[in-house]
């Protein structure tokens, strides 16, 4: 097909729009000179924006408006919206989410609405809405799904790895934070307390890094996780916390780092996507359905009810620390 301009949907989450990251260089490379807009949670849009492939990012605010959706505020900023994303007609708008929430939004631009079929996504009666639907086997990895969802959507058959379309050199160039040579960058917490992993066993990581001379900066967002931190980074050369700091601020420190350690979320998703050498730590979730991803090291390890074993976890270490 002929396709000047398509419309993706993925509002949230973090991790989830990483994973979707991949179909933007798909489409750019079969349509070439293709524009791509792209729905996301208004706290999410610096992660679409990190791409070259993206024409437009257009914020939506449904976490928020919903708090007081007949308010005169909510109101005119919901107008807003459906005017901003009727602006330009689609040849196509694909809903990458697979909610009802997300094929709603998806039919207020005007193109046709491809999206998964019955039993493919994570509402079956989202698939109601969609002008096309198509079937995706469900267990298979996150960034699988979104692809091939997209090539079955516009004809194009995938041929090569995944590609998540991210200058990581421009971004640490970029950084605004003084950072010693040589980095791990550590994300030691997450939005379920499920997810975490114990405080002892992270010690000994820090310290074997330290053993290597590689000094530790550990991302923080809340109060608590700032005192997580802080507890973590105590006693262990070289380790502080960081700052509270956005999301393409957050990029740059992962860009530049040498090694990246973390637990099941969007920002160790995103040190993947990166390139950067990944080790992800998951205790809730299953790692097959939404493994770390990208073109360097990577090691998906744990799983629900799970935690990986501190010994595995630094034999990780050790292996993405080899040359390559």
């Amino acid at each position: 097909m002929s396709a000047s301009r398509i419309l993706i949907v993925k509002t949230s989450s973090m991790g989830d729009i990483v994973h979707a990251l991949p179909v933007l260089p798909d489409i750019a490379r079969h349509f070439p000179g293709v524009a791509i807009d792209w729905i996301a949670e208004e706290s999410f849009t610096a992660l679409p924006a990190l791409s070259t492939h993206v024409s437009d990012v257009i914020p939506v605010a449904l976490r928020r408006w919903r708090k007081a959706w007949w308010s005169p505020q909510v109101r005119a900023e919901r107008q807003a919206f459906a005017a901003k994303l009727r602006t330009h007609k689609y040849q196509m708008v694909i809903d990458l989410q697979g909610l009802i929430k997300s094929a709603l939004l998806a039919l207020r631009a005007r193109g046709p609405v491809h999206g998964y079929g019955p039993g493919s996504g994570r509402e079956a009666a989202a698939s109601l809405f969609y002008t096309r639907r198509h079937r995706i086997a469900w267990h298979q990895p996150a960034v699988l799904r979104n692809r091939t969802l997209a090539a079955y959507a516009l004809g194009y058959t995938l041929d090569r790895p995944a590609d998540f379309g991210l200058d990581a050199a421009a971004l640490a160039r970029d950084v605004s934070i003084a950072l010693p040579t040589g980095y791990a960058a550590i994300m030691p917490s997450a939005s379920r307390a499920t997810k975490l992993w114990p405080e002892d066993r992270w010690h000994a990581v820090l310290h074997q890094l330290a053993e290597h001379g590689i000094a530790a900066r550990l991302f923080a967002g809340s109060d608590e996780e700032i005192a997580r931190a802080k507890r973590l980074a105590a006693g262990v050369p070289g380790a502080e916390a960081l700052p509270r700091m956005g999301l393409r601020e957050a990029a740059q420190v992962l860009a530049g780092s040498r090694l990246v350690i973390g637990l099941d979320s969007g920002l160790t998703h995103l040190a993947g996507a990166l390139g950067r050498p990944t080790i992800g730590i998951y205790c809730d979730y299953e790692p097959t359905l939404a493994p770390v991803n990208g073109a360097g090291y990577t090691a998906s390890l744990g799983g629900p009810g799970n935690p990986p074993p501190l010994a595995t976890v630094q034999h990780a270490v050790e292996q993405a620390l080899q040359p390559r």
